[in-house]
């Protein structure tokens, strides 16, 4: 079958991703298929400005940043029995999986 499986992770919480990333590395590499990754893609920061007073104090202001956290992880010469063990990988709820073929 060997095909290429390209994994994308992403979360808000950077140890939910990397902990997901160790588990699908160390998933396949037990199946017996090659793994490169994870690689960590850019941090996307976004930060918003809110007043904190509705009236009078306009210079008085607070700031709050969300950082979303990637990973990517290529796994090549897969067979039957490594996408079977992805498919029964649980990982937790806080993290996003894109899975390409």
């Amino acid at each position: 079958m060997s095909q290429k499986i390209r994994i994308k992770l992403k979360s808000y919480d950077h140890n939910l991703v990397d902990n997901s990333a160790e588990k699908i590395v160390k998933t396949v590499k037990s199946t017996g298929a090659a793994v490169s990754g994870p690689v960590p893609l850019p941090t996307h920061k976004r930060v918003f400005t809110i007043n904190r007073s509705t009236f009078v104090n306009k210079k008085s202001r607070e700031q709050f940043q969300l950082s979303s956290f990637k990973r990517l992880i290529d796994i090549y010469s897969s067979t039957q029995k490594t996408i079977d063990a992805l498919m029964k990988l649980e990982l937790p709820s806080g993290v996003s999986v894109k899975i390409e073929v």
